[in-house]
This record gives structure tokens, C-alpha cells and sequence, in this order.
């Protein structure tokens, strides 16, 4: 999701900058202040969008590694930030933003175009963002860009609920075999979908204590794995969710056994659901979710930059890749 606005002259700012751990603070303010401006515009006055937690905030910076970008006013203020994403080819940006008093500076295109040429210099061949289906202004900002929609990604939520038997997960497992079995993540996601790489979001999840990844093993073979979080998205709160943000399976079938695990997991945790954003591309799993009990809580409408769509699998399976930190 990204506030932008309308040109206007007078706004002087330098950039890109790399973002650094020290500007976590002054980043969390311009991002609360820009999207509850984006929801008073929608008519939803009173809305204060909180601050979000520190450590999810470094997850996003030290996965996006030179991705990080941020402009500053002339006080040295940050005025706008984008974070831009590359799992192997595939490339996003979220989150982004631009403060609200320079909303009207010309300062969304700029931002939006550095993250392109970023992740194009990085080899992305997939490249898009996600932003809120209702807000006709951003969609209508980024295809003037060269975006394009795709479908509907959709937040669902499954109850958490122990089983006798938990899952196996890389955290549990001795640290000497953990570097083998992310390597087995790397080629199964690169068995579905060619390219794609979630080697860096397993390895941050377990070095920040963030949450886990659900390894889905059937004898030898692995079958599917799942990189969640458990640690709160807000600054402040308790733990609510087990957030699942990328989830790979070699057969749609596979899912009925995950998705029980991950709900096991989310109880075991102290969490009381599981959250998934499924794409929309995925039919079959959303209605297996629906059967098992989902409830919907959110949508947001993918869209990719001209010349870099999602490609289709390589194989019968599933790749849930989440474009929000």
C-alpha cells in the first residue's frame, strides 16, 4: 500500500538515501501520518493508523538491503520512503510513502520510479506493489505510471487450533542442518516458480526471532514449507496472529495438511489465528480455506509494472508470496 499525491512545485529534497536502523523512529511517523491522511481522504475520519513494531520495521530494511530508500526536506527530515523488495526475480515495493504536507511535490512518481529502477537493476522480472482496491486516485497514479491490475490478494483468517502432534519447524532443528534445508526451500519454490528465492525471508525470520518456518516433510522428501511471523505487527501489542508471508507447496493437496500445522503452530504460540493473503490466482485453496472455516478481513489489488507480470507455475502447486511486510 502506497499514500501518493498530485505534483506541486516548491518541495526541495534530496535522494535516495539508503534507509539506516536509526531512522526507524522518524519512518514509522511519516508512515502513520501518510496512511491516516489516505483514510481520511476516504472518508474515514478519525482513523490513526498506529506505529508499527520496531523489529518488523528492521525485518524490511535488512531484506531490502539497498532497496531501502528514503528522501529528505531540506532540515534533513524524511519527507518520503520506499522499501523495495527482490526474492530472486521476483520484485516489490511496500511499504511507501510520502509525508503529508508534500503530498502535492511530484515526490510519488520519483519514489516509485527509483524502486522500478531498483529492482530492474537487480534483475526482477516480476515487479508490482499492492495497494487498496477503493483508492481510485492510487490506481489511477500507478497505471499512469505503467501499472497494470492483476487480481485481488485476500487477507483470510483460520482459527487457531492444537493438535497431538506439531509440525516440524527450522528453529527446532539443530543449527548445523538448518543451512541443507533452506537450501530444499530454495529448490522447491524454484521447482514451482523458476527464479524465485525466499532463502533471505527464512533466514531473517529465524536470526531477528521473528516467528518460524514450517517445514512440510513426507519421509524424505519436503513437500511444502511456510515463513511465518509471530512477533505483533504493532508497536505495543500482544501477539494476535501467526502472519504467514510466504508459503510454498508442491500440490494443491499438500494444503490440507499444511494448513492444520500452521493452525497447530498459531495455538502452540500463544496466537489465537492464522493469517493468510492468498492470491487470487489460487481458487482452489481460497475455497478449501472457506470450507475449513476462513473468515475474509481484508483485500488489496495487485498490480504490476508494465513488461514484468507474475509468470505462470511451472508445475501443479502453490506459491503465496506476500507483498506487505
Amino acid at each position: 500500500m502506497a499514500p501518493v499525491g498530485r505534483p506541486r512545485r516548491g518541495v526541495a529534497v534530496s535522494g535516495p538515501h539508503q534507509v539506516a536502523l536509526a531512522d526507524i523512529a522518524p519512518l514509522n511517523q511519516v508512515f502513520s501520518d501518510a496512511f491516516s491522511e489516505r483514510y481520511r481522504r476516504d472518508g474515514m475520519v478519525g482513523v490513526r493508523v498506529p506505529f508499527l513494531n520496531p523489529a518488523i520495521w528492521r525485518y524490511a530494511v535488512e531484506g531490502a538491503g539497498g532497496g531501502a530508500m528514503l528522501w529528505r526536506d531540506d532540515r534533513g527530515r524524511i519527507v518520503a520512503f520506499n522499501i523495495a523488495h527482490h526474492s530472486g526475480v521476483e520484485g516489490w515495493m511496500g511499504p511507501l510513502a510520502v509525508r503529508p504536507d508534500a503530498q502535492e511535490a511530484g515526490l510519488g512518481r520519483q519514489i516509485v520510479m527509483a524502486g522500478v529502477d531498483w529492482l530492474e537493476r537487480c534483475g526482477a522480472r516480476v515487479i508490482g506493489l499492492e495497494t487498496m482496491p477503493r483508492t481510485m486516485d492510487n490506481i489511477g497514479f500507478y497505471s499512469v505510471l505503467g501499472f497494470e491490475p492483476e487480481r485481488l490478494t485476500i487477507t483470510v483468517t483460520l482459527p487457531a487450533s492444537m493438535r497431538q502432534r506439531p509440525g516440524m519447524l527450522l528453529g527446532r532443528l539443530p543449527a548445523a542442518e538448518r543451512g541443507e534445508w533452506i537450501e530444499r526451500c530454495r529448490d522447491l519454490v524454484a521447482s514451482v516458480r523458476p527464479g524465485y528465492d525466499f532463502s533471505r525471508e527464512i533466514h531473517l525470520t529465524d536470526n531477528l526471532a521473528l516467528g518460524d518456518t514450517l517445514l512440510l516433510v513426507d519421509g524424505d522428501e519436503l513437500r511444502g514449507f511456510a515463513v511465518y511471523h509471530t512477533a505483533p505487527l504493532v508497536e505495543g501489542r500482544m501477539r494476535e496472529e501467526l502472519r504467514v508471508l510466504k508459503l510454498v507447496a508442491a500440490s494443491m493437496d499438500d494444503m490440507d495438511t499444511m494448513l492444520p500445522q500452521l493452525a497447530d503452530h498459531a495455538a502452540r504460540s500463544g496466537t489465537r489465528q492464522v493469517a493468510l493473503r492468498v492470491q487470487g490466482q489460487f481458487g482452489d485453496l481460497y475455497r478449501r480455506l472457506m470450507n475449513m472455516g476462513a473468515r475474509v478481513r481484508w483485500t488489496d489489488l495487485r498490480m504490476t509494472y508494465r513488461g514484468h507480470p507474475e509468470p505462470p507455475l511451472a508445475r501443479a502447486g502453490v506459491v503465496l508470496s506476500n507483498w506487505e511486510i
